[in-house]
Formats: C-alpha cells, sequence, structure tokens
C-alpha cells in the first residue's frame, strides 16, 4: 500500500462486525522539547468520502489546515486530549502519549464502540480495539485523527509564542532545531519545557 494513501480497510472490517462508531486515534509532539503531547480521536461516517486524508507528516501545513476543517465539519464526532511536559516527566514519554489518547477518546460524544490505533496498545478501554502498526500510514481514521491533532498542537505552539517570546515555538512548534536550542542556552527553559529529556535537562544543570 502506498505510505500516501489510506483506506476504509480496517473500519469496513469491523463495520461488517457490526461495529458502527469506530474511533481512529492518534498522537502528535513526541520528539518535541517543548510543549504538550497532543492526541485526536476520530469517528468518521461509513465510507464518507474525503480525498488526501493521511499521514500528517506526508503533508503541508496548509493541507492540513484544510483537510482538519473537512474532518471536523464531516466527523460524526471528534475531540482532542494532551498530556503536559509534567505528565511527561512523571509518566514517561509512552505513558503520556496513552493517557493524551485516553482522553481524547474519553471526550468523544458519542463515545465508540470500538477503537483502531496506530500501533499503541491502550490498557483496559472500555471498547474494542485494535493496534495497527503504521495505522497512520494505513488507515482513514488514524490518518484523520493525526491531521486534527497535528493542526490542533500547532496552533496552540503558535499561541504560546506570544506567551514565551523569543524562542521561535511559532516556526519550529516546540521541536529540537538548532535555532530552539540555541535560544534554550541563551534565555533558559520555560514552564513548557520537558525537564525528562536531556537538552533541557543539560541547560538546567548549567544554571
Amino acid at each position: 500500500m502506498s505510505p500516501l494513501r489510506t483506506t476504509y480497510r480496517f473500519e469496513r472490517t469491523l463495520w461488517n462486525r457490526g461495529f458502527r462508531l469506530v474511533a481512529g486515534v492518534d498522537e502528535v509532539g513526541m520528539g518535541c522539547l517543548a510543549g504538550p503531547v497532543v492526541a485526536a480521536a476520530v469517528i468518521l461516517p461509513v465510507e464518507i468520502r474525503i480525498d488526501f486524508v493521511r499521514d500528517s507528516k506526508t503533508l503541508t501545513e496548509p493541507q492540513r489546515v484544510r483537510l482538519a476543517e473537512h474532518i471536523q465539519r464531516s466527523a460524526i464526532t471528534w475531540a482532542v486530549g494532551d498530556a503536559s511536559p509534567r505528565e511527561i516527566a512523571t509518566l514517561n514519554l509512552h505513558w503520556a502519549a496513552v493517557e493524551a489518547m485516553r482522553r481524547a477518546l474519553a471526550a468523544l460524544r458519542p463515545p465508540p464502540d470500538a477503537v483502531l490505533t496506530d500501533a499503541y496498545q491502550i490498557p483496559d478501554l472500555p471498547w474494542y480495539h485494535e493496534a495497527v502498526i503504521k495505522g497512520d500510514r494505513k488507515v482513514r481514521s488514524i490518518a484523520a485523527a493525526s491531521i486534527v491533532a497535528k493542526v490542533h498542537r500547532d496552533a496552540l505552539m503558535t499561541e504560546l509564542d506570544q506567551q514565551y517570546p523569543g524562542y521561535g515555538f511559532a516556526g519550529h512548534k516546540g521541536y529540537g532545531t538548532p535555532a530552539h536550542q540555541r535560544a534554550l542556552k541563551k534565555l533558559g527553559p520555560t514552564p513548557i519545557h520537558r525537564p525528562s529529556f536531556k537538552p533541557v535537562q543539560a541547560v538546567v544543570s548549567r544554571q
């Protein structure tokens, strides 16, 4: 299957088994030095046509914004959840991402009756759950969730750029670019930097 094309194959299998509200869920922002991990959950209507939905990393920013708006208008329901930098430090990155996904799923109204995740096993979900390896490249609803999550997180980091000027959050969105790391060394960490990440720890240790 092309990495640029997703299908309803996994959703269709569940629809044929009687599950009608199939949620795709995905997270973004795992590798960032600052900002939360954000997850989105999306339930799409059966077989609705939304072209060009694929892994958010393969899309340009304008494409993501347009698609996110279309997905949000077309979805039966959608929601986002996040885990803070402090929770990332406390829980570790993996379990913080799981918690963000739990929060997104818990906010869905109506709730799902089945969940598809991008490789993540989420323990003790009250709904049927399948983890799909490389799901954001294969599963339409997971790819839709990745787009919604990415656009939501990018908008949040742009807002935080106003709150914490000088770091360039609107540009790099918290990722560890050379410009971000230079600003971090010059200005020191903010409350939204991840204290458990080594580049942040290195700056703190020198203060």
